[in-house]
């Protein structure tokens, strides 16, 4: 365990499955202690695609060898131009790992740690991680994001019960995976401020420990983009700390709340439509962190509303019925899957007018403290444009290939994907949702200056 930092070893204890965590420069020579405290087993087997083995697979083969840690043959995934982030390789990847016992070793970056995550579920064994870049925050995560019968789900697996990210191999991996990296981490401002709003309006209890555990250090984690674009060691330690302890809070509390809130709502619209920048998919911490600033800049609108004087009943009365909800529903996904499943978390959402005219008056009752908490916690979101723009990360939906018409569009859209009550339910039932797209587009709103600056 990296016993210098005390949040890390809390973190730790109250996760469901992680049990050790090394974050360091030349980190890959702790493994054969990790292994023996954390995983021990009859051999190992190393999982990496042809990238990740060049990277660090290689060399921890020999490092483990000169070790006498008992290995089986290597796992290099193909794939063109990448290997695919699919639950039928997962599968095969698990079936081999049955007939061979060996315990695997995840060693790359998003796709492959959720193959080994699912397989090593499916083979009936625990696993160990080692990052190859900064890229995102599913290393500490329990679950898979894959795609199965073509769409893309979150299949259910344990974590980890070890990570280990050697901070030489994370500072050669190319920029722009920390760029993604970033993004997902700043997509956690938004998290906590939906969470927040679920809590206050009785929608999901907020749960302190794992919330603590994310905002308490965000603020420090995302503080140095120059740092994390130029490769600086201590820049990328903050980073990849981040990262892995969003996904110690989400083992912690159960579900990812504590690191996914309407942010995620816009990625995992994006990224099931597979947009693409020069043929190739647009990463998810890039999505996460157009997604972060879309509602930053929506959270700033909704500051300068008199929610005071809003009238709950007559909201309530006027919301949209159910089979108006479910129609929309319908006819905003040309794809027929999202359509189906728009449909299902959309009756999830709760919105009889009683349940809607609730809500609304606990929005009044608390909006005081709401208010505090979004000016003196939150920064302005063309500050996280900036930081966006630093670190080397796309600050505008143009630059992942979206037009402004769809950006506007997608905000009542990223709405209707998920039960997960967030900020944008609270702007649909105050009735202002489109309101608010409409003058965040505006000449004079926020994605028209960004763009200009950008």
């Amino acid at each position: 365990m990296d016993g210098q930092d005390p949040q890390l070893r809390k973190a730790l204890a109250a996760a469901s499955t992680t049990r050790d965590v090394v974050i360091a420069a030349d980190g890959l020579s702790a493994l054969p202690g990790v292994l023996e405290r954390a995983a021990p087993a009859g051999s190992y087997a190393i999982v990496a695609d042809a990238n990740t083995w060049e990277a660090a697979g290689a060399r921890l083969a020999a490092m483990l060898k000169s070790a006498a840690v008992p290995l089986d043959a290597p796992f290099v995934l193909a794939g063109r131009p990448r290997v695919k982030a699919s639950a039928e390789i997962s599968r095969d990847l698990a079936a081999s790992l049955r007939a061979g016992k060996a315990l695997p070793i995840a060693v790359g970056s998003g796709v492959v740690n959720d193959l080994v995550k699912h397989a090593a579920e499916k083979a009936g064994t625990p696993y160990v991680c080692v990052p190859t870049a900064a890229s995102m925050d599913g290393y500490a995560a329990s679950g898979a994001a894959l795609r199965e019968g073509g769409f893309k789900r979150t299949l259910p697996c344990a974590a980890p019960v070890a990570i280990v990210a050697d901070l030489d191999v994370i500072a050669a991996a190319p920029p722009i995976m920390a760029a993604w990296g970033y993004g997902d981490l700043a997509g956690k401002l938004v998290a906590g401020i939906d969470w927040i709003m679920a809590d206050a309006l009785g929608e999901e209890a907020l749960n302190p420990a794992p919330f603590a555990t994310v905002q308490d250090n965000l603020a420090a984690w995302l503080g140095n983009p120059e740092g994390i674009r130029g490769g600086d060691r201590a820049a990328l330690e903050g980073l990849m700390r981040g990262l892995v302890m969003s996904g110690l809070a989400m083992q912690a509390h159960g579900n990812s709340r504590p690191a996914s809130g309407s942010d995620h709502q816009f990625a995992h619209l994006w990224e099931m439509e597979e947009i693409t920048v020069d043929a190739q998919p647009v990463s998810h911490g890039a999505c996460v962190g157009l997604g972060c600033l879309s509602m930053l800049a929506a959270y700033e609108w909704l500051q300068r509303q008199d929610v005071a004087a809003i009238d709950p009943a007559k909201l309530a009365l006027d919301a949209p019925s159910a089979g108006t909800l479910q129609a929309r529903a319908a006819a905003s996904f040309p794809l027929s899957f999202m359509a189906a499943n728009a449909a299902v978390e959309i009756a999830a959402k709760g919105n009889d007018p009683d349940i809607v005219e609730r809500r609304l008056r606990a929005l009044q009752r608390t909006w005081p403290d709401i208010l505090a908490y979004l000016r003196g916690r939150l920064p302005k979101a063309d500050t996280v444009r900036q930081w966006l723009d630093t670190v080397g990360g796309p600050s505008t939906a143009a630059a992942i290939g979206i037009s402004r018409d769809k950006h506007a569009w997608d905000y009542s859209r990223a709405r209707l994907i998920r039960r997960r009550f967030t900020g944008l339910d609270v702007l649909h039932d105050l009735g202002v949702l489109e309101i608010a797209v409409r003058d965040l587009f505006a000449p004079d709103g926020f994605w028209d200056a960004a763009r200009a600056a950008a």
